[in-house]
């Protein structure tokens, strides 16, 4: 129940109080402590919250004390021990990293038992450390200050005699104000549950890690883990993993057989299950060791794949060749082949089995496939497919624009997935007959995904980019950019226009199918916010942001790069937190990591690097990121890795995150962990051993996140290993590809939908002039016309200025039914009701009346 809690406190912000007096209660020092305790985490509690908290008995309200406040650490990493090398970072981390290594080698290589100390001749003072047991004199490295062995920074034993009690260092300033996340009280635990799993089951683009946890933790809350599923569960990895819980732990009267019959519906659907069942990777990116299912189990599925159409049935073996090879020898489906004929015909296709006609299996084989011409064809002793995909590779190949369209419009998908190649096609300035009339019978059955992807890569075809690189991101259980040579050609400007007309014209009528508001509000902001793609192999993330969102960071920080991991007992690991800058060219200017403990004068500081992380304690690097003192010497970009020293895979680790802080620049500070000034947090899994999360712009002061993995290099990772030059390649070609607009937004999308349901729409401007821009639809104006203008943030109907635009709309908003759009969650009308999105928590969050949905959720409405 404390794994549900958890997950409805990080996405819905309500906690929730057993035993509560309705009458409500007071606050004595204990609701004081607690209430102190939670704002020190960035959480406020709502009025009805406290009241119900203040109820409770002494004892009842301590364990939802340490109840609630560790839910808070855990969403933020602040209940783990972080302890950098120099506990005293960053007054007193070494400015000379050279001289540091020169006098570790010398006491490694030279320093002998019982001897004076071969840096400072003292005797008696050379004692080794635990576990390590280099001799380690105690007057030339400080007890106090070191938390890892001086010689090879292997975390020390904490009762080791060596290390002494840190001494002040001064008062840090008060932390930067952070967003503060408002906890509502909660009533019903099952209901909450089930408003999350179903807005999951409802997405139409594969679930992050996060929400595939999410869905089987709260699944067994809701009627969906009582096998009342939804009429329809868009995403096919999501029905596999929820049909693979239901066969599990599948409770009393649930009729799991009638529903793989009702819900399995392709080959790859049962691949998928049994994936799942293997726990195995749903999204068939990762290969699978395969369990033998249950007898009656095999049978079943062998009956559903029999019974699906013999053409789409022998294509869909042949998309995913070698994990089918390995499922068949667990399925078995020449032993009844009499009895699943088209099952034994799919999975000889895709053997290429030997067929002779002088025997029953081959007779009857031959038999089934003379039946389905459509799908097969006999050639020689093998049975050959005949598929849909090489007949329109073909027609492309050959230019056959006309041909090629036909048939992608057979499969609507596909259609806009190729969108771009069926372009190329084209010889004039205007779409032809039968692309058009292709888009026009398919763009309404595409799901939200290509058609968004389609939309941003088409909308910057009319620039020339050849001589440029083009990034790709393939599917994979991490992230990883894969780029080319920019060879294309750029489209004509008129053909373009077209066919994003169509795209749009279709995101527009799917938008006003829903119910209307009075009015919508929208943050121009949005337009650094990307639509979430490949969210399949998303981190982890405390503010969930789509790859390539850009967004500034607060006036006047410095920005504290933190990582901490704990390694799998008796498997020693090293991670590092290093970060490498650049100029506005992208040539490297240098480094902050265990080889440059300080970058400038005091413009980047390491903490130090610790080589292992024994739990419970784990292990923490930080590095500290002066922005100004950056700027002022010329770096322009800073570009953070954390990096598997050793080669350890993260998805090994028990446990290792990453993030940023925001901290005073200026003044004293020390090496705590503070909750309050974190602004993401990050996990860090998957086969991978280089991590790059983001990209940050210095002058600007802005963060890019991308949320990428590196291939590792041969030995040691580090930034050594991979090379300057290679880094600013990977970095500046990640970078154009996210600043090219070749990528929806989430402003596209608020403002498609402000359009398509409201009639008015306010636009908050927070420039130089500070206003309030209205727009009402015209008479004669269209839903991409009006959708346009808004767009434009011109040509308003009205503009107010006002030096809060937020307080503006705030007021214009009091009393209606709304849909606010923003970057933070500043705008909480009064008794207005509606929908709300934000990226950060803000006031906003307190209205009970606005439903607060995800970007995943906007997307979703697009089914």
């Amino acid at each position: 129940m404390l794994a549900a809690e958890s997950v409805l406190l990080r996405r819905v912000q309500t906690a929730y109080v057993d035993g509560a007096s309705p009458a409500g209660g007071g606050s004595g020092p204990a609701m004081r402590r607690l209430e102190a305790e939670l704002l020190g985490r960035g959480h406020v509690l709502s009025a009805r919250l406290h009241a119900a908290l203040g109820s409770l008995a002494p004892d009842e309200l301590a364990a939802a004390h340490t109840r609630l406040v560790g839910l808070a650490d855990d969403l933020l990493g602040s209940d783990r021990t972080h302890t950098p090398l120099f506990r005293r970072f960053p007054r007193t981390v070494p400015r000379d990293t050279e001289a540091l290594y020169v006098d570790r080698v010398f006491a490694f290589l030279l320093q002998q038992p019982q001897h004076p100390c071969v840096l400072c001749g003292e005797a008696r003072t050379v004692h080794p450390v635990s576990p390590c047991a280099h001799l380690v004199c105690r007057l030339c490295w400080d007890g106090a200050d070191y938390a890892g062995c001086p010689v090879c920074h292997r975390r020390i034993d904490a009762d080791d005699p060596f290390l002494r009690p840190v001494r002040a260092v001064g008062a840090a300033k008060a932390p930067v104000p952070g967003p503060l996340r408002l906890l509502r009280l909660g009533t019903d635990r099952a209901a909450d549950a089930t408003d999350v799993v179903d807005a999951l089951l409802a997405r139409r683009t594969p679930l992050s890690p996060q929400d595939r946890d999410d869905l089987l933790t709260l699944l067994p809350l809701t009627p969906a883990g009582r096998g009342e599923l939804p009429e329809d569960i868009p995403v096919r990895e999501t029905k596999a993993l929820v049909l693979g819980a239901l066969v599990r732990e599948a409770a009393d009267g649930v009729p799991v057989g009638k529903l793989l019959a009702e819900r399995l519906t392709t080959a790859t659907d049962v691949l998928r299950l049994l994936v799942v069942l293997s726990d195995g990777d749903a999204g068939l990116v990762t290969p699978t060791r395969f369990a033998n299912p249950p007898r009656p189990l095999r049978r079943e599925l062998l009956a559903i794949l029999d019974g699906l159409p013999t053409a789409y049935l022998v294509e869909d073996v042949l998309r995913h060749p070698t994990a089918w090879k390995r499922a068949a020898e667990v399925l078995h489906p020449f032993e009844r082949h009499t009895r699943h004929p088209r099952a034994a015909l799919a999975v000889a296709v895709l053997r290429g089995t030997p067929v002779d006609p002088g025997t029953p299996f081959g007779a009857a084989l031959l038999g089934t496939a003379a039946a389905h011409p459509d799908a097969v064809r006999v050639d020689g002793g093998r049975i050959r497919p005949a598929t849909w995909a090489g007949r329109l590779e073909q027609a492309v190949a050959e230019g056959d624009v006309g041909r090629a369209a036909a048939l992608a419009g057979e499969r609507p998908g596909e259609l806009v997935r190729r969108l771009d190649r069926l372009l190329c096609l084209h010889t004039g300035d205007a779409l032809e007959a039968e692309l058009e009339n292709a888009l026009r019978r398919g763009l309404p059955k595409v799901g939200p995904g290509p058609l968004l992807s389609a939309l941003g890569a088409l909308r910057v075809r009319t620039e020339d980019r050849t001589g440029g690189r083009r990034v790709f991101f393939p599917r994979g259980d991490v992230t990883r950019a894969l780029t080319v040579a920019e060879r294309r050609a750029p489209l004509p400007a008129g053909l373009v226009s077209a066919a994003v007309a169509s795209l749009e014209g279709e995101v527009l009528r799917r938008f006003a199918a829903g119910p209307p508001y009075e009015l919508s509000v929208l943050d121009p902001g949005l337009a650094d916010v990307t639509v979430p793609f490949t969210e399949r192999s998303a981190a982890k993330a405390l503010v969930a942001l789509g790859r390539g969102s850009a967004q500034p960071l607060p006036g006047g920080a410095l920005l504290r790069l933190f990582l901490h991991w704990t390694e799998p007992r008796g498997n020693r690991t090293d991670l590092d937190l290093s970060v490498a800058f650049f100029d506005a060219a992208w040539e490297f200017t240098g480094l902050c990591d265990y080889t440059n403990l300080v970058h400038g004068v005091d413009a980047a500081v390491h903490s130090g690097d610790l080589t292992s992380a024994p739990a419970p304690r784990g292990a923490t690097e930080y590095v500290d990121l002066d922005l100004e003192r950056l700027a002022r010497r010329g770096d322009v970009y800073a570009v953070p890795l954390v990096f598997s020293f050793n080669n350890v895979p993260f998805e090994e680790l028990p446990d290792a995150f990453a993030g940023f802080m925001a901290l005073p620049a200026g003044g004293p500070r020390d090496a705590s962990y503070d909750p309050r000034t974190v602004r993401q947090r990050f996990d860090l899994a998957g086969d991978s051993r280089v991590c790059l999360p983001m990209i940050v712009d210095l002058g600007r002061r802005r963060t890019l996140w991308t949320d990428i993995h590196l291939p590792s290099a041969s030995g040691f990772q580090s930034v050594g290993s991979h090379g300057g030059g290679e880094l600013a390649t990977v970095a500046r070609n990640v970078w154009e590809q996210f600043t090219s607009g070749g990528r929806a937004t989430l402003w596209d999308l608020a403002v498609w939908r402000a359009a398509a349901r409201s009639s008015e729409v306010a636009v908050t401007c927070r420039g130089p002039e500070p206003a309030l821009l209205r727009y009402l639809r015209r008479p004669e104006e269209t839903l991409q016309g009006f959708a346009a203008r808004v767009a434009s943030t011109e040509d308003g109907d009205a503009c107010l200025p006002h030096s809060d635009p937020d307080e503006a709309a705030a007021r214009l908003a009091a009393g209606k039914r709304v849909f606010l759009a923003t970057v933070h969650g500043d705008i909480g009308p009064d008794r207005a009701s509606g929908t709300l999105y934000r990226v950060f928590p803000g006031p906003g969050d307190a209205s009970e009346a606005l439903s607060r949905v995800t970007a995943g959720d906007l997307v979703a409405e697009l089914g």
